[in-house]
């Protein structure tokens, strides 16, 4: 029994040890192949893993407004998540932590989940273990990731808790939805790699943005292999364009606005300043639903612009001598056949002069102008807009922009009916940008400068900084003297007493001149429906213009005057109020009685100080400014419920919100809180009535 038991024994102890022998000639033999006879091929395989380039990527430069804010910059976020089959996990430091953590995670990110919900969620994946990995949040700052790791647990080693982050980069637009279109998005390329820009300045400045890329390749250290930059990346351009913040949050204010109050399908605006031709602020917005968000950068898209077309007519009529006198009447009427084809003007007369062509907007005068010179060679008239730089491309830095079109026309009869129609805005496409810079050159005194939208390149951490000049399209449009001329005729559009503007764009305290534009739509099949686009472009201050500005809106429920040329009329209040117009305020001002302020001391001038509409906080502006003239402002909410709000004791932000709010257009004298108001409170009112608020500090 013994001898056979041993027998088996030691048969066991022989399959072992032929087992083992087995192993230990393959392990041998393996080493030999890969050593000995195959070591060639993996000597190279291994050359080729280590010694392989592939591409660094460069950080994208910035997108700044004019005084260097960041409208759009790459930042690291990061994804903050927990490996559960980590090796050394501990899971007793797990248990005894968790109800602190998710306490801590509760109001890390109040409302995503609550104590009790954490709790379960985090006890379901650790018990079950699905997943290797949990993700936590994702889309964390570093001050955020930096404090979800103080947390109970989460603050030990990743050894132990499996806790770590994955960082990436993503494109941030601090200002949001401002200037969004113009500015533009970016995407990432999967094929080619790397964020490169998809609309906008992002696609449009694409190459200067993205920099250039560099090389990096793996090496063997003592103990690891590590990515080496053979070739560092090179950093893209920081691009400093000419969008004002503060100008832009106006414009878009005042835009959207505009688009509630007349139901507009959508709505776009550029500012622009007159003698550089930067572009200040920018705007596109359209309807979703019941709200308008940024959308299709209409600005450079082309549309039959309506009579806005026609002061670009008459600097041609200008130039070639076809007018000389802007008040020499000539025959015009309502009803004119020409060419076949009758053209009924709602604005005619029996004779008006250029000057009142423009005001007035009549269709037959304009057309009855330039029929005159060019009838009998209409494709004269597109030969000479395209002299004088019209059909130039303005490489403004706005992606998507498009030049006029405006066809070549022969001799026919339906040739020179298009001429008429060309005169004053239709039968073309128009980019409102273009529009603007023309508007612009008059108010210029005829330069015709260069609309841009970038201001400044910098490459950062070297010497390169590059200003970008103001270029002009043609240095001299029109004669200093047709300019004049041409801003007497837009002046009237809204000042005269039968200017298409005068009942919404007048302003007491900006001085705007322009013309308004209405162009019917054209359907599918070609024929015009009964929605309109209306515009308006102009100019302010009057006197010594500092900026030009277009609206163009769809479907609005108002005429051009009370939708664009109102939206263009509130810009300017606004930028006035604000200060963004200097000393030129153009009108007269004498009404506003002036202090004498040379008798007292500094101490003894310093207006009373209202700095807040809560009362418990005024111990701290007290305190903190070192001012014990701080008082109280009347708060907003308690106006009179019905009629005129009493908006006496407030500020005058807080006063002309209550008042817009309700439709009362308001104009205000002096600084400091409102004491007086020229519509008593609680008396009926109509809306768009114009209440005047006296200030005093």
């Amino acid at each position: 029994m013994k001898n056979t038991n041993k027998r088996h024994i030691l048969l066991r102890y022989l399959v072992v040890i032929g087992m083992i022998l087995l192993m230990a000639s393959m392990i041998v033999y393996n080493m030999v192949n890969i050593s000995i006879v195959h070591a060639k091929e993996w000597n190279n395989k291994a050359d080729s893993l280590l010694t392989r380039e592939t591409k660094l990527e460069p950080e994208r430069g910035k997108i700044l407004s004019d005084n260097g804010n960041v409208l759009a910059a790459n930042l690291n976020f990061y994804t903050a998540r927990i490996d559960w089959k980590i090796e050394r996990f501990d899971s007793e430091e797990f248990m005894k932590n968790l109800d602190a953590l998710c306490d801590s995670l509760a109001t890390f990110k109040p409302g995503k989940k609550t104590s009790a919900q954490w709790k379960e969620a985090l006890l379901e994946q650790f018990k079950k273990k699905e997943s290797s990995v949990y993700p936590l949040f994702t889309g964390l700052t570093h001050s955020q990731f930096v404090r979800l790791k103080s947390f109970p647990f989460l603050n030990l080693s990743r050894n132990h808790n499996g806790f770590y982050s994955d960082p990436f980069v993503k494109r941030v637009k601090p200002y949001g939805s401002m200037a969004a279109r113009s500015i533009g998005n970016i995407w990432d390329d999967t094929i080619h790699g790397g964020q490169h820009g998809r609309s906008g300045l992002e696609m449009a400045l694409d190459s200067l943005l993205y920099g250039v890329p560099g090389v990096k390749r793996r090496i063997q250290l003592t103990n690891k292999i590590v990515d080496w930059e053979s070739t560092p990346a090179v950093h893209g351009y920081d691009i400093t364009t000419t969008i004002n913040v503060q100008m832009q949050d106006i414009v878009e204010n005042e835009l959207y606005k505009g688009c509630k109050e007349t139901d507009a399908e959508w709505g776009t605006c550029v500012l622009m300043e007159v003698a550089t031709g930067e572009i200040k602020a920018i705007s596109n917005l359209e309807r979703d639903g019941g709200d308008y968000y940024e959308g299709v950068n209409n600005a450079v898209l082309g549309y039959e612009p309506g009579s806005v077309m026609k002061p670009i007519s008459m600097m041609v009529a200008l130039e070639d001598g076809i007018v000389n006198d802007i008040n020499t009447p000539i025959a015009t009427g309502s009803r004119w056949v020409y060419a076949g084809r009758e053209i009924n003007d709602p604005h005619g007369a029996a004779a008006l002069s250029p000057r009142q062509i423009i005001e007035m907007s009549s269709n037959i005068g304009m057309s009855k102008i330039i029929v005159k010179k060019y009838g009998s060679n209409p494709g004269g008239f597109r030969e000479r807009l395209e002299q004088m730089g019209f059909f130039d491309d303005f490489k403004s830095g706005i992606g998507g922009e498009q030049i006029p079109v405006i066809a070549k026309l022969g001799n026919a009869n339906c040739d020179k009916v298009s001429l008429t129609r060309m005169a004053y805005g239709y039968t073309t496409l128009i980019p409102p940008l273009h529009t603007l810079a023309i508007y612009n050159a008059i108010a210029n005194d005829g330069k015709y400068v260069r609309p841009h939208l970038v201001k400044k390149l910098t490459l950062p951490g070297t010497d390169i900084d590059s200003i970008i000049p103001v270029t002009y399209i043609r240095q001299q449009v029109c004669s200093p003297e047709n300019a004049e001329m041409l801003r007497t005729m837009l002046h009237d559009v809204v000042w005269g007493s039968r200017g298409t503007a005068r009942k919404w764009v007048q302003d007491e305290n900006v001085e705007i001149a322009g013309k308004t534009g209405t162009a019917y739509t054209v359907r599918k099949d070609g024929t015009y429906s009964d929605q309109t686009r209306l515009a308006f472009c102009g100019f302010f201050p009057y006197k010594s213009p500092k900026y030009s500005c277009i609206v163009l809106m769809l479907g609005a429920n108002r005429g051009a005057a009370g939708s664009s040329g109102f939206v263009l009329r509130n810009i300017a209040a606004k930028m006035y109020a604000r200060g963004l117009l200097g000393a030129n305020d153009n009108l007269d001002d004498s009404s506003t009685p002036k202090r004498d302020v040379a008798s007292k001391t500094p101490y003894e001038n310093m207006p009373t100080l209202y700095s807040t509409t809560q009362s418990t906080k005024i111990d701290n502006v007290k305190g903190f400014i070192n001012s014990n003239k701080a008082k109280v402002f009347n708060n907003c909410t308690k106006a009179q419920s019905s009629g005129v709000p009493n908006v006496r004791g407030m500020n005058i932000r807080d006063a002309v919100y209550c008042l817009e709010k309700i439709g009362l257009n308001v104009r205000f004298k002096g600084v400091g809180r409102v004491v007086g108001q020229s519509l008593s409170a609680g008396t009926s009112f109509n809306r768009g009535a114009v209440i005047t608020l006296q200030l005093s500090s």
